[in-house]
C-alpha cells in the first residue's frame, strides 16, 4: 500500500518550516505517512489539484503565499470561507476524492493571544493579502477598538475592514503608527528574498504587543526593534504551529503531540 502523505505549497516554496514541523509530530506519533513541500507555480495550481484529487495516497495540503486566496477556485467550500474569510490555507481529500478548503489561520493566530483582553482595543494590522484575512476575521469576532490596516493598496485595505465589519482607517504602508495596543505584521515584508518592515514604533505605548506573522527568520527587524522598545512580543512560530496543529489533524485525522512544542520549537530554531 502506497504511504499517505501531505504537502505544503506556495510560490517560493523553500522558506517553509511546514515540513519540518509536520514531519516532527509524525516521528513522534509513529505515524505511517509523510509531509513534505511542493514548489507550485501560480499558472500551475490547477493542474496541481487535479494531479492530487485523483492520488488516493494524498491526505491534502497546506497553502501558503500566494495561493491562498486562488485556491478557493479549485476546491470545494463546505464551511463557506469565500465568504467569510476569502482564503483558505489548509485543502484535504476526503474518501470519495473531493478536495475541500478550510482555514485555520485565524485560530493559529487568536491562540497566542488568548489570555490578552483585546476589548475596545485600537489595533494596527501591516498587510492585506491572505494572512491579513484571516487576522482581521479573528479581530473581527474580539470586540476590538479601531483598526488600522496599512498596505500599499489603500482601497484594498478599505475594503477588508468592510468586509469584516470593522471601524478604522485605511492608510498607505510607509504612514506612522497610531497609538495601538496590538501591531501585527501580515505582509511578507521581513521574509527572506523580501524587503524588510521599516516603521517607527515610537507612537506605541508601553504595553503595546508586536505580533510579526513572518517566521523566516524568525528573528525579524520588526521584532528587534520591538525589544529595543522593551515591547512584548509574539513571534512567527506561535501562530504557525498553532495553526499547523489544526491542520495536522485535518489532514491525518491525529492530534499532533503539542507537549512537545519546546522540543519542536530547538529543531526550528
Amino acid at each position: 500500500m502506497t504511504q499517505p502523505y501531505a504537502e505544503v505549497i506556495g510560490d517560493p516554496i523553500g522558506h517553509s518550516k511546514s515540513p519540518i514541523i509536520h514531519g516532527f509530530w509524525l516521528k513522534a506519533l509513529g505515524h505511517d505517512a509523510a509531509y513534505r513541500a511542493c514548489h507550485v507555480l501560480p499558472d500551475g495550481l490547477a493542474d496541481y489539484f487535479a494531479t492530487r484529487r485523483s492520488d488516493p495516497a494524498w491526505r491534502g495540503c497546506n497553502i501558503t503565499v500566494p495561493h491562498k486566496i486562488a485556491a478557493l477556485d479549485h476546491v470545494a467550500d463546505p464551511g463557506n470561507i469565500r465568504s467569510t474569510i476569502g482564503a483558505i490555507n489548509t485543502v484535504a481529500r476526503d474518501e470519495q476524492g473531493i478536495c475541500f478548503g478550510t482555514n485555520t489561520d485565524a485560530a493559529g493566530f487568536y491562540a497566542p493571544i488568548a489570555e490578552v483582553d483585546l476589548t475596545g482595543a485600537p489595533i494596527v494590522v501591516i498587510g492585506a493579502g491572505g494572512a491579513a484575512r484571516a487576522v482581521l476575521f479573528a479581530l473581527s469576532r474580539l470586540g476590538v477598538g479601531p483598526v488600522t490596516v496599512l498596505n500599499r493598496n489603500v482601497l484594498k485595505a478599505a475594503a477588508l475592514l468592510a468586509r469584516f465589519g470593522l471601524k478604522g482607517a485605511a492608510l498607505p504602508l510607509d504612514s506612522a503608527l497610531p497609538p495601538a495596543n496590538l501591531v501585527v505584521n501580515a505582509s511578507t515584508l521581513g521574509m527572506v528574498g523580501q524587503p524588510p518592515l521599516v516603521i517607527d514604533l515610537d507612537p506605541l505605548p508601553e504595553d503595546a504587543i508586536i505580533y510579526d506573522l513572518v517566521y523566516a527568520p524568525l528573528e525579524t527587524p520588526l521584532l528587534k526593534a520591538a525589544r529595543a522598545r522593551g515591547l512584548d512580543s509574539v513571534d512567527g512560530l506561535e501562530m504557525l504551529i498553532s495553526q499547523a496543529a489544526l491542520a495536522f489533524e485535518i489532514l491525518f485525522g491525529i492530534e499532533p503531540p503539542r507537549d512537545e512544542d519546546e522540543s519542536l520549537r530547538a529543531l526550528l530554531t
